[in-house]
């Protein structure tokens, strides 16, 4: 029955939510987080658990809880709370918790169920009192079993056995064996080592808690040895095993014998097992991940040893609990309509169904049709809205599934989907008007066209779900159209206008065009129109549309509003393919393309290759690269070495590599040296990017063939013959253990002599022997070779062996001194000695104890006399002058010294007055005196430099006047000197004497004044530098 409250609810949607199915918002609680299932220790520290329980819905989901399918009353029960939706049990309690929960949730949408989880209780109580158990006797060789009998307990255990004492476990071998069925120690031969006391040790997985067995002796019997037997299983897994999916199935199998039985495993349907399969301990125990259908089946455990085999098995059965397949979904209907929902789940052994309303069990009735997991509903009624379960259920568990129905009632409404106010078509074309108004149930409709109803023609019909549709329309049909709807709640009505246009026309297309890289092209797009229509044009290009924004660079609209055309700037290789032109419009879209073909220069090459290799020659392939709308027609090859700057062109054969060529022979190679090739193709448009280079190839090694260069030499120490070259370069070195043969002989004999240097970068060989004669003319050449042999010599060459110094000193050495800081040195001719005389060697020094003070002056030729500048005033010198020639210089004279003048007076001449008349200009000065460290003035020297010709002459006068002769047509620059024995003192301030300044006069130290006889003006500038 319908509870009021909700049929109220209902209804106040019919005219909102529920106006339109596609826009229903489903509200009613869906479960977030369900139950689990809880194994809590009996003795849990905390002594409280928490079963989690959260729902979603608006609004926010109410809960309650039951216990064993009875209703928990929260609001009596201390130990009870809810906290949201999950449920708190403090103080827990064995008796009063243990058992299934149920979670539920309720809005005003409807009620759901959760899955049942349930509480157990893990506990291990402790083994009965017994201080030791009795004796187990065996004989040596016999097999036996040591019982553990587990207390009373809950939850999974886990067996050991302590031997002795602890810590010493029992380990587990091919002879020993602990059950984690039973608990009992298997020994399948005993040995006197076995000896001792046994303790089981039980663990509780789930609490923790541990308990120890009283000790139980193992002794052996004295009435002999036991001999062998055959095996005898006494651990072996049940004739039936359930095993559930995706879990973890151990098969144990341990038998006792003499000798130590070998445990082997096999499925007897003769199917081999999968890799996830593993045996444990020995082979006792087989184990099973992630348990499948397909591992089902009967497994056989074979003991076996020499005495006999023994066999146990068993089937392992595969069961699940469901699982869903297919779940129905939050459905909204109209009233009146039909609900279908189907649920499907897998599960072993197969789940039955059944069905929930508000979580209610839903019985089958007139209207309503339960069969398996299908739930037929006929003739909606709002009472049937609410939360639907579907609920999967085996031995093995259970599965809910959760859907909510919400059936809808409302009058027909236009508001989410009203005709356009303005509909444009195109002349000649189809309209079609659609009337989709939301409607529960759906409404009755119908046209008009103005005040009249629309009557069905030839080219006008309307479909039953209420579409329109105008075939080839014309402007007769222009109008304003009405659909009108009705269902058993009301009526409703909306209208559009019908305007038709005359078609778009394309008056100017792109055309298909090659162009080259770099240029610019428009591509035109034009069209006539009706006015009544909005324009928008678009390029795609290659599929893509253009960016004009993002891709501004290259592409730009123009043309105004009835022209499209697109200009593309600075075409690149890239912006070769196909354009087209987009014409939108109120009524239809046009387009037209046209293919741009852009041509340049060729790509790179590919896959450069050194097929094969010589110690001159490289055969080369590649592959070619794009040749980008032009053929390519040639290759340039390239060489690169450690030895080149940059990449150099290279001989080929055949001497021009065409385009349509994959292969070449690169020619005139250096011998053993390491080279990268790489190509650069060519077509009509230029040449292209270079390839990538080939990989480095070395040359093979050969003789050298190239003679070194620059043979000479000469010098050298007394029986020394000094031979000199240029080095040959790595690059012609052609190859490992590269050196060079210097071969020489005596001028006129015929036997060389040869010496071997093994080191590449000399380029000097020293040849010393007392019996060579000092300057004795050799013929000398010098060859290259390597490991592969000897290359050719150079040119001979004569070098002189080194001659002997010079064996005689200069005589008769004077010296005078010419200035402060000068002395002229003068010696005579050295007589035609043995020896050549290249020049003469004169050393000079301050102080004969300070030889670091010595300076030296070397002249070349049969001079006898030379000066020696850059001397320090009124210092005495020691000289010495010696012959010299390669060799290095002979004796040297006997030591004279010499000082040098006093330094001239160090201020320069004052007072200068002058006076031109005419051509003549007459200087006066004041007399310079010498101080006492300073030479004697002997004279004063007057320096005249003219402009125009840029010359300089002296003149020398004793006195302190002079008088000059200047043309009137040039500038003159004056200065005055003190001349004394030290030489040349400092200058005056100079003088200027401006053209045509006749009839001036002036001085050094004022300025220039008028003289009443001339009216030219007058100047003499002082100069700051000469």
């Amino acid at each position: 029955m319908m509870l009021p409250w909700k049929q109220i609810v209902l209804l106040s949607i019919t005219g909102c939510l529920a106006a339109c199915t596609e826009d229903v918002i489903f509200q009613g609680p869906r479960w977030r987080t369900q139950p689990s299932d809880l194994i809590l220790p009996i003795n849990s520290p905390d002594h409280q658990a928490t079963i989690t329980c959260e729902a979603e819905g608006i609004p926010s989901p109410q809960y309650r809880w039951s216990l064993n399918g009875t209703l928990i009353d929260l609001g009596s029960d201390y130990r009870r709370h809810m906290s949201g939706g999950s449920l708190i049990i403090r103080n827990l309690d064995k008796d009063q918790d243990s058992g299934m929960y149920q979670c539920t949730a309720v809005n005003t949408w409807g009620t759901i169920l959760s899955r049942r989880a349930s509480i157990q209780f893990a506990y291990l109580e402790n083994f009965k009192t017994q201080s030791v158990r009795s004796a187990v006797s065996v004989r040596e060789g016999q097999g036996v079993v040591l019982l553990c009998g587990a207390p009373p307990h809950s939850g999974e255990l886990a067996f050991a056995w302590i031997f002795n004492e602890y810590p010493y476990a029992v380990q587990q071998d091919s002879r020993r064996f602990i059950s984690q069925e039973t608990g009992s120690l298997y020994i399948a031969k005993v040995e006197p080592s076995d000896v001792g006391n046994y303790t089981c040790v039980v663990n509780n997985t789930v609490t923790k808690e541990t308990v120890l067995s009283s000790p139980t002796p193992l002794v052996l019997r004295s009435d002999g040895v036991m001999g062998e037997y055959e095996p005898k299983i006494e651990v072996h897994f049940p004739d039936a095993v359930p095993a559930a999916k995706e879990s973890v199935v151990k098969l144990e199998c341990f038998a006792l014998g003499n000798p130590v039985p070998e445990i082997s495993w096999r499925r007897t349907s003769g199917v081999p097992f999968p890799s996830k399969v593993k045996m444990k301990n020995s082979n006792a125990v087989l184990e099973v991940p992630n348990f499948q259908q397909e591992d089902a089946g009967t497994y056989e455990c074979v003991a076996e040893n020499r005495r006999g085999k023994n066999a146990a098995r068993g089937r392992v059965s595969f069961h699940a609990k469901p699982q869903w397949l297919q779940t129905m979904a939050d459905t909204a209907l109209s009233i009146e309509d039909n609900l279908f929902w189907e649920c499907k789940a897998s599960g072993k052994p197969k789940p039955s169904y059944s069905w929930l309303k508000n979580g209610e069990h839903l019985m089958a009735e007139e209207r309503v049709q339960i069969e398996n997991g299908a739930l037929s509903i006929t003739a909606l009624n709002l009472s049937d809205s609410g939360m639907y379960q579907c609920v999967a259920e085996n031995k093995h568990g259970s599965v809910y599934s959760s859907a909510q129905l919400m059936v809808l009632a409302s009058a027909p409404s236009f508001s989410r989907s009203p005709l356009k106010t303005l509909v444009k078509a195109r002349s000649g074309s189809e309209v079609t008007l659609e009337c989709k108004p939301q409607a529960s149930p759906p409404a009755i409709s119908l046209w008009k066209k103005g005040n009249e109803i629309l009557q069905r023609t030839e080219r006008i019909n309307v479909f039953s779900n209420g579409t329109l549709k105008i075939s080839n329309v014309t402007k007769r049909d222009a109008a304003s159209y009405t659909c009108m709807a009705k269902n058993q709640f009301g009526t409703a009505s909306t209208t559009g206008r019908l305007l038709i246009t005359e078609p778009t026309r394309i008056t100017m297309r792109p055309t298909n065009m090659e162009i080259i890289v770099g240029e610019s092209i428009v591509l035109p797009c034009q069209i006539a129109y009706d006015p009544d229509l909005d324009i928008s044009f678009s390029w795609a290009f290659n599929g893509q549309l253009i960016d004009f924004q993002q891709d501004s660079d290259h592409f730009e609209r123009v043309g105004g509003s009835i022209a499209g055309d697109l200009m593309i700037r600075n075409i690149q290789l890239n912006h070769g393919g196909k354009y087209v032109c987009v014409i939108d419009t109120d009524v239809e879209s046009l387009s037209t393309s046209a293919i741009l073909v852009v041509k340049g220069p060729p790509g790179p090459p590919d896959k450069v290759a050194v097929e094969e290799i010589t110690d001159s020659t490289a055969q080369l392939s590649w592959t070619p690269g794009r040749d980008n709308g032009s053929p390519i027609t040639g290759y340039i090859i390239q060489a690169r070495t450690p030895f080149t700057v940059g990449w150099q062109a290279v001989d080929t054969v055949p001497e021009v590599v065409g385009g349509n060529m994959l292969t070449a022979t690169v020619v005139g190679l250096n011998a053993w040296v390491e080279y990268e090739f790489r190509l650069v193709a060519r077509n009509a448009v230029g040449l292209g990017e270079p390839s990538p280079a080939s990989a480095k190839t070395r040359t093979e090694d050969a003789i050298p063939d190239t003679a070194p260069t620059d043979v000479g030499g000469g010098g050298g120490t007394k029986s020394e013959l000094v031979i000199t070259w240029e080095p040959l370069p790595e690059e012609l070195q052609n190859g490992e253990g590269f050196g060079y043969i210097i071969a020489f002989r005596s001028a006129g004999t015929v036997t060389w002599t040869r010496a071997i240097i093994s080191t590449p970068g000399v380029s000097r060989y020293v040849f010393r022997n007392d019996t060579i004669p000092p300057f004795s003319p050799f013929d000398v050449k010098v060859g290259a070779f390597n490991n592969r042999g000897e290359g050719p010599f150079s040119s001979i060459a004569t070098v002189y062996s080194a001659e002997e110094v010079p064996g005689v000193a200069p005589k008769r050495v004077r010296a005078r001194s010419l200035s402060a800081a000068q002395i002229e040195v003068i010696w005579e001719a050295l007589p035609d000695l043995p020896e050549r005389v290249l020049g003469y060697e004169v050393v000079y020094w301050e102080d004969d104890t300070k030889p670091d003070t010595v300076g030296k002056v070397r002249i070349t030729g049969n001079y006898t006399q030379v000066n020696i500048t850059g001397l320090k005033a009124n210092t005495a010198y020691y000289l010495s002058v010696a012959a010299f020639n390669t060799a290095g210089p002979g004796p040297q004279s006997a030591p004279i010294n010499n000082t040098t003048k006093k330094p001239p007076p160090d201020r320069a001449p004052f007072n200068i007055q002058w006076r031109m008349i005419g051509s003549t200009l007459t200087l006066h000065w004041d007399p310079l005196v010498a101080m006492e460290t300073e030479s004697k003035v002997t004279g004063y020297l007057v320096v005249v430099k003219r402009h125009r010709y840029n010359d300089i002459n002296t003149i020398f006068t004793n006195k302190t006047t002079a008088e000059l002769s200047l043309s009137a047509s040039d500038n003159y620059l004056i200065q005055v000197k003190v001349m004394s024995e030290g030489g040349e003192g400092v200058g005056s301030e100079p003088v200027h004497i401006h053209k045509l300044s006749m009839g001036a006069r002036g001085s050094g130290a004022s300025s220039l004044r008028w003289l009443s006889r001339s009216t030219v003006l007058i100047s003499a500038l002082l100069c700051t530098a000469w």
